[in-house]
């Protein structure tokens, strides 16, 4: 360890002595060895980058502007993550200096070089104080990193070493350090005693504060809420109440207030789900007001997502020992099994660690996980260390007792509050149907989406990756890997050691798993050497869909399943039967299972009792899958049931196939959203700022019912619209420029760039193609940067969607390019967001799924009703408090008069060419301009 720290007076020199780099996209600010402020261009700094290490934020982002591969940098963001593991910052030199509170100005880039070398030193200090409170573990997790070349290792090491680590665990091994969940009782019956509106106004009154003025539409909102929190009126179906409530509405108190009155009454819970994690969010900060006191709020209120989402204790614990083999075995061994190998791997591993010692609830995407991480590491790394595979061990797993998904699992059955999204929601009202630990009371938020959410929860994919996730799953990886692809065998065969009927039951499906797609299978489908009945029927698939698709270039391609060419159809019928004969042996080996638990109940302890029972459940749901699977490949070719739309997909990115496909979707999925989340339920709320095509007539909810599933219920819902108290008329304008072609994408960013520039920043860019994106970023970011004007783009900047949505918020004078993801649900008051571009009308893409769904739903008239939806909530991210004041502006002069409707009444609309529009926006923004 002594080569590694250096003296505290000399790292008070070398760190104050460390150059600062701030990389932009035209040039790179240098503060130098000796304090002298220097300015060179894109080569001249990509040069003295690659010399010598560099204070900096995001060696990533810097890299990419310098044309570098990865370079060696003290970066500030990686010091940031080890130094406060799980505590947020925005991954940029404001978000530094606000995390740390440092009182510095930001107004040049002379200024962020300072801020830098501050943030630097300051974190170095935080680590030296008596008080600091992440000091154990620390310095072993920081030898690691500083063993595999991380620049910040010997300060970290030298600092945190200065007060004794008397934490006697081992650094590394932080599931060490985390507390055990435990088993209580499991809880009674929910109550049925209703809310009524006087309770919803009382509690809503607590959560806003005293001296809060109360908002009418806000008050009637919560009443009628109430009508989902009274016992249900009738057995056919549940109190369904369809709210919509426009902007400023206050519609996430609303319902909260009735809903956790309904739950301290009733010692039950109420699930609060949303589609985005933006609103998740945005929910677990409202629930503050709640519950002022964190250790009440941990208690009631219970963040749950899929479980994919969490950080995997085991698979951190292997990711580590085959991180630690690469390194002992030295750079130029090759790696073993799933070994990440390489010094960046020690790194983000050594930040992992740190992070899950202090995590709240292990949740690594949208939780306190550093999100940027993935971009210096890359994504598949980090979504390597959570349990996508659905291959956990449960009981089985040596962590099994201080697991955050079982945690997490086990708050959420006695909290009163549950924060999920849909697609868990639907997920698990699919695959446990009637089970009595399904939520009775739920509010959909951003109930606009309950369609896309049903939508994806209820198609099936015969696809190769499907298939070839299935075969892994059940025969483990046959090429070497770690115990976490061990396969089906290795997780139960210890479990039927002395059932023969088990046991040969699970040698029959291992033996029939060979008919499903092995490894590289992409490879020999596109190059026409099947090797089995799935791949054979794989490529023949590619061949219609290549033969009958129009499109040609980066994506995917489709075709219809109708006279299928020839081979095709004996091809499905083929691999139907041996679908068939492996879903045979999988239900009766998962019925075995369920057999032991009743035949042994006397002698299984807890654990046996617990493996066998999750391992029956997980083979039942892929054998139920693989049946559906071989119905419709034995269906292929022949007439398809109404109710559903087939069709043959080549999945591609970027111009290469990732995947082969027969889809199967459900023309109307919410018939069984509401059959089986719906009907199942006592009481529920959907609720949306656009749950209605505002080109109805006013009391027409015809488009709600439809997208809802309130149509097939029996009892029919009760309804309430809740219009916004903002002044849309006098506070904000519709400009639709007519003199720019949209097909050029010269023009269109040439537009985009004057636009942004005539408002001073504070700009959403909305885009229906990520192509066209990318295209308007390049000619715009270099004059933006000129200004003084930061420009952020999704699927350009290597930060995922909702970090970016934060640092532009943070920004006032920031802008963001983005598609639907930021249409949605994102929430920026302020000058932060005073003016949204978007490139051309959102219509619906012309997939055969849609084909099939506007011949049922209405033709043009639901094609237009889909964008009419799709402008009124890019619409309602203008204005998000009363003092907003904003432009909507279509780059699209073919824009129907029709789809106006979907902004508010009384707004004006104006048809302009692009100078007039530029005009405007001076003169609606006379500060910024």
């Amino acid at each position: 360890m002594e080569d590694l720290v250096v003296s505290a007076e000399a790292k008070s020199i070398i760190l104050e002595q460390l150059p600062v780099a701030v990389v932009g996209v035209r040039h790179v600010q240098f503060l130098t060895e000796d304090g002298a402020f220097e300015v060179t261009g894109l080569d001249e700094g990509a040069e003295r980058i690659s010399r010598a290490p560099h204070l900096l934020v995001n060696r990533v982002i810097a890299a990419r502007r310098l044309r570098l591969g990865p370079i060696r940098a003290f970066d500030v963001l990686e010091l940031y993550a080890f130094v406060r593991p799980a505590r947020y910052c925005l991954p940029t030199v404001q978000g530094l200096r606000d995390a740390l509170q440092l009182d510095m100005p930001l107004d040049s880039d002379e200024d962020r070089c300072l801020c830098i070398r501050e943030v630097a030193l300051r974190l170095i200090a935080d680590m030296e104080a008596q008080t600091y409170r992440y000091r154990a573990g620390g310095s072993k997790v920081a030898m690691m990193m500083a063993r595999a070349g991380w620049p910040w290792g010997p300060h970290v090491l030298r600092a945190i070493e200065t007060y004794a680590d008397h934490s006697r665990e081992d650094g590394m091994a932080v599931w060490s350090a985390l507390s055990d969940w435990e088993d209580a009782g499991p809880p009674p019956p929910a109550g049925d005693e209703g809310v009524d509106a006087e309770e919803a106004k009382s509690r809503l009154a607590e959560l806003l504060g005293e001296g809060s003025e109360s908002r009418e539409g806000q008050v009637r909102y919560s009443a009628a809420a109430v009508h989902a929190f009274k016992p249900r009126e009738f057995e056919e179906g549940p109190n369904l109440q369809l709210l919509e409530a426009g902007t400023g509405t206050g519609k996430t108190l609303g319902y909260i207030a009735p809903a956790s009155r309904w739950a301290e009454k009733n010692d039950g819970a109420v699930w609060l789900s949303t589609y985005t994690k933006n609103l998740q969010r945005q929910l677990d900060q409202e629930l503050s007001k709640l519950y002022p006191d964190p250790r009440i709020k941990a208690k009631r209120a219970v963040i749950r997502k899929g479980r994919e989402n969490y950080a995997c204790l085991l698979n951190i614990e292997e990711t580590l020992r085959a991180v630690m083999m690469r390194a002992q075995a030295g750079p130029g061994s090759p790696p073993r099994g799933n070994t990440l190998g390489g010094e960046r791997d020690r790194l983000l591993i050594g930040l992992v660690l740190r992070w899950a010692r202090y995590t709240r609830d292990g949740d690594m995407i949208g939780g306190d996980f550093p999100s940027w991480l993935g971009g210096h590491f890359g994504v598949g790394r980090i979504a390597g260390l959570t349990d996508r595979r659905g291959e956990c061990l449960y009981s089985a797993c040596a962590h099994f007792r201080k697991c955050f998904v079982e945690k997490t699992a086990r708050k959420a059955k006695n909290a009163d509050l549950v924060v999920a999204n849909h697609a868990l929601v639907v997920a698990q009202a699919a695959t446990r149907f009637g089970d009595p630990e399904l939520p009775k009371r739920i509010v959909f938020d951003e109930g606009h989406h309950v369609f896309e959410a049903a939508d994806s929860a209820f198609s099936v994919r015969l696809s190769g990756l499907e298939g070839a996730e299935l075969r892994r799953w059940l025969r483990g990886k046959e090429q070497g890997g770690s115990t976490r692809a061990r396969g089906l065998k290795s997780r139960v065969e210890e479990l039927v050691v002395d059932d023969m009927d088990a046991k040969r039951l699970l040698e029959e499906v291992l033996e029939a798993a060979t008919i499903l797609p092995s490894d590289n299978w992409l490879g020999r489908v596109t190059g026409a050497a099947a090797m089995t009945r799935f791949e054979s029927f794989l490529m023949l698939v590619r061949a219609q869909v290549m033969a009958r698709s129009d499109a040609r270039g980066p994506h995917s391609l489709e075709a219809t399943t109708n006279d299928p060419i020839e081979g095709l159809t004996d091809a499905a019928h083929a691999l139907a039967e041996a679908l068939k004969n492996l879903a045979h042996p999988m239900q009766a080996l998962s019925t075995a299972l369920l057999r032991r638990l009743d035949e042994d109940a006397d002698v299984l302890d807890t654990s046996a009792r617990g493996r066998l029972e999750t391992s029956a459940r997980s083979v039942k749901q892929r054998a139920d899958m693989v049946t559906t699977w071989a119905a419709m490949a034995e269906g292929f070719g022949g007439p398809l049931p109404e109710e559903f739309v087939e069709w043959l997909e080549v999945d591609r990115f970027d111009g290469r196939d990732r995947d082969m496909a027969l889809c199967r979707h459900f023309v109307d999925p919410t018939k069984p959203f509401a059959d089986i989340v719906l009907d199942q339920a006592h009481g529920v709320v959907i609720t949306s700022a656009t749950l209605r095509d505002k080109a109805a007539e006013e009391n027409d909810w015809t488009s709600a019912d439809m997208r809802t599933g309130a149509q097939h219920l029996l009892i029919p819902p009760k309804r309430l619209s809740v219009p916004s108290p903002f002044d849309y008329a006098t506070k904000t304008k519709v400009l639709i420029v007519g003199d720019v072609n949209k097909h050029d994408p010269g023009q269109v960013a040439a537009a985009y760039r004057s636009l942004f520039l005539a408002s001073g920043g504070g700009a959403l860019g909305l885009f229906t193609a990520i192509s066209r994106l990318r295209v308007t970023y390049e000619h715009i970011v270099g004059p933006l940067e000129d200004m003084d004007i930061p420009l952020y783009a999704q699927h350009v900047d290597p930060v995922d969607t909702a970090t970016l949505v934060d640092i532009f918020r943070d920004e006032a004078h920031a802008c963001l390019l983005g598609t639907d993801a930021v249409r949605d649900g994102v929430d920026v008051p302020g000058e932060s967001l005073r003016l949204i571009v978007f490139d051309r009308v959102p219509w619906p893409r012309p997939t055969l799924l849609h084909r099939a769904r506007r011949a049922a739903f209405g033709g043009r008239h639901y094609d237009e009703m889909l964008t009419r939806l799709k402008l009124a909530q890019a619409y309602g991210r203008l204005v998000r408090r009363a003092d907003d004041k904003g432009l909507f502006i279509m780059l699209d002069g073919q824009t129907p008069t029709r789809l106006l409707d979907a902004m508010p009444p009384g707004v004006e609309v104006a048809r302009v060419g692009l100078a007039e529009a530029v005009q405007t926006v001076c003169e609606f923004f006379p500060q910024n301009a």
